[in-house]
C-alpha cells in the first residue's frame, strides 16, 4: 500500500508518495550537479569548488566573470526551457492520452518557427540588417507558438468539443503546413535569414543572458502555479470522456485551459531557446517510468527530467566538438528521433 504526503500551495493541495518525493529530491540533486559541471567545462575549466563560489561571490576576477556572465545564464536558460517543454508535454500526453503527443508534433515549435523566420524576412532591409530590435524576436515566436495551439484547437473543434485523436491528427497536418511556409520563406528570403533562422530552429541556447533568464523565470513559475490548480482535472481526463463527465468533470472548458498551458510553456521555451526537438517526448515518458501516471507528482519529475536532458545535451554540444559548437537541438533530436520510432513500434498493436 502506498503513503500518500499532501503538499499545499495556498489554496491548492495535491499528493505525492514518499517514492515521488524521493525521485524528485534525487533529480534536484542531479540538477545540482548538472549545473556545477556545466559552468565549470569549457575553454576555461573552473574546478566545483570554485564555481560554488564564484555563484555567490560578487568580484571581477576571470572565473567570476566567465562563470556569473556567460556560463550561467546559458545553463540557467537550458534548465527552465527544457522545464517547460518536458510539461507541456507531459499535458499534452494526458489530456489526448496519446503516448506520442508532444509540443513539436503537433505544430507548436513548427508555429513558433514559421513566426520567427517570418520576423527575420519581414523586418529585414535589401542590405540584409534588421530594422527593428531583436529584441521582439522572442515575443515574435512565442506568438507564433500561441496561435498555432489556438489554430489546432479550433480546427479540431466539432459540435460537442474536441476529441483527442482529432487534435493530433489536425495538429500533424498544420505542423507540416508551417513547416512548409517556413521553408518557403527561407528559400525565398535574404541568406542570412536563412542561415540564421536555420540555428534557431534547431534550438540553441548559446547567446542566452540575464535578460532574457529574468523574462522566462517568473512566466515559467506562474504558469506551473496555474497548471498545479488542473492537477486534479488533468488526472481526471486520463480516463476518458465518459467517466470524466461521470465524475462531473467539465470536459471541454479543462481542455481548453490545458491547451492554453500547454501551449504557453511550450511557447516561452521556444521563444528563447528555440525549436529543441523531442525534449516535451521524452522526459514524460521518463519520468512516468519514475513516479506513475499521478500528475501531481508527474509535473514536477518531468519539469526535472526536461530540464536535465537540455543542461547536458548543451554540456556535450558545446564541449565535445571543441572548438566547434552544435546546438543543443542537434543533440537532443539524434537522441529523440530513435526514442520515437520505439515508441511507434511499441504501440503498434495498440
Amino acid at each position: 500500500m502506498k503513503r500518500y504526503v499532501p503538499f499545499r500551495i495556498g489554496n491548492i493541495s495535491f499528493l505525492m508518495n514518499y517514492r515521488s518525493i524521493a525521485y524528485v529530491i534525487g533529480l534536484v540533486l542531479l540538477t545540482i550537479i548538472l549545473i556545477i559541471l556545466s559552468l565549470g567545462i569549457g575553454q576555461l575549466k573552473v574546478s566545483p569548488l570554485e564555481v560554488v563560489r564564484a555563484v555567490f561571490d560578487s568580484s571581477s576576477d576571470m572565473n567570476n566573470l566567465v562563470v556569473q556572465s556567460f556560463r550561467m545564464p546559458r545553463v540557467l536558460m537550458a534548465l527552465f526551457a527544457g522545464a517547460g517543454l518536458a510539461v507541456s508535454g507531459a499535458i499534452l500526453q494526458g489530456m489526448i492520452r496519446n503516448p506520442l503527443a508532444s509540443p513539436d508534433i503537433i505544430g507548436i515549435t513548427g508555429g513558433a518557427a514559421f513566426a520567427t523566420v517570418g520576423f527575420l524576412a519581414f523586418f529585414s532591409d535589401r542590405s540584409n540588417t534588421l530594422t527593428v530590435s531583436i529584441q521582439w524576436l522572442p515575443l515574435a515566436s512565442f506568438i507564433g507558438a500561441i496561435v498555432t495551439g489556438f489554430l489546432v484547437y479550433f480546427l479540431a473543434w466539432k459540435k460537442g468539443g474536441i476529441k483527442p485523436i482529432r487534435l493530433v491528427l489536425i495538429g500533424i497536418g498544420v505542423s507540416a503546413a508551417v513547416q512548409a511556409f517556413t521553408t518557403m520563406i527561407m528559400i525565398l528570403g535574404p541568406i542570412f535569414t536563412a542561415s540564421r533562422a536555420n540555428i534557431w530552429i534547431t534550438g540553441s541556447v548559446n547567446g542566452a543572458n540575464w535578460s532574457e533568464v529574468w523574462t522566462i523565470i517568473p512566466w515559467f513559475f506562474l504558469l506551473m502555479a496555474i497548471l498545479f490548480v488542473y492537477v486534479r482535472r488533468l488526472n481526471v481526463q486520463e480516463l476518458g470522456e465518459d467517466l470524466a463527465a461521470n465524475a462531473g468533470s467539465l470536459i471541454q472548458r479543462d481542455r481548453f485551459m490545458l491547451i492554453t498551458l500547454s501551449t504557453s510553456l511550450a511557447g516561452i521555451a521556444v521563444a528563447f531557446a528555440g525549436g529543441i526537438g523531442f525534449v516535451g517526448l521524452m522526459a514524460p515518458h521518463m519520468a512516468r517510468r519514475l513516479v506513475g501516471s499521478s500528475f501531481g507528482s508527474l509535473i514536477p519529475v518531468s519539469a526535472l527530467v526536461g530540464g536535465c536532458i537540455v543542461i547536458a545535451a548543451d554540456l556535450i554540444a558545446r564541449t565535445a566538438f571543441a572548438p566547434l559548437e552544435v546546438p543543443v537541438g542537434v543533440l537532443t533530436s539524434a537522441i529523440g528521433a530513435p526514442y520515437f520510432i520505439y515508441l511507434l513500434y511499441k504501440s503498434r498493436n495498440q
